[in-house]
């Protein structure tokens, strides 16, 4: 009987990440803006909802529970990041120097101009939805570029609806300012 079980929820737990996986890749990959590190938290994710699925409440759907855990386990790999980068810079400071070359990515399109002009649009818009509070730029994403509704990040984000409101319209306010600043200043 107890192999049974074992059986069961295994074949449970397969179809649930068959079902939600490339909602949760795509989703790390939103914070991370690195396929290699979303594909890898996608596992944390699954990792985690394996071991917490006999504490799945049922108070959210199943899928707005994922999805929760996939956000926050993004947001600590981008805190554990930028506390790498901390370090990093300290001991560029005591001259522990890293290899220059190892951060030149090859170029993706044929045209080297236009390759460096899109990588530098990602690169500005990341680094302004990075300098957001980790709130406004979970809420930002999950509306704008996932197209969930302000009560499906309410549920997410364990909130009100016009909070949600009130973080998605910070976050516009504050990535405006940043870029426009950005583009006028030429850099």
């Amino acid at each position: 009987m107890e192999q049974q079980e074992t059986i069961s929820r295994d074949l449970f737990f397969s179809g649930l990440v068959a079902e939600h996986q490339e909602m949760v890749v795509n989703t790390c990959y939103r914070f991370v803006f690195n396929r290699e590190d979303a594909e890898d938290l996608a596992q944390e994710v699954f990792i985690e909802v394996h071991r917490s699925l006999d504490r799945f409440r049922e108070e959210s759907k199943l899928s707005t529970w994922i999805y929760r855990i996939a956000v926050t386990k993004s947001l600590d790999h981008l805190r554990r990041q930028k506390r790498k980068k901390r370090f990093s810079s300290i001991k560029r400071l005591i001259g522990a120097e890293e290899d220059p070359a190892a951060s030149i990515a090859a170029p993706e399109r044929e045209n080297p101009a236009d390759a460096l002009a899109d990588k530098e649009r990602v690169t500005v818009l990341k680094n302004a939805l990075d300098s957001l509070p980790d709130n406004q730029k979970t809420a930002f994403l999950l509306s704008k570029q996932d197209g969930y509704s302000n009560q499906e990040i309410a549920d997410i984000l364990q909130t009100s609806v016009p909070a949600v409101e009130s973080l998605i319209h910070r976050a516009k306010k504050n990535l405006q300012t940043r870029l426009q600043r950005y583009y006028e200043t030429g850099g």
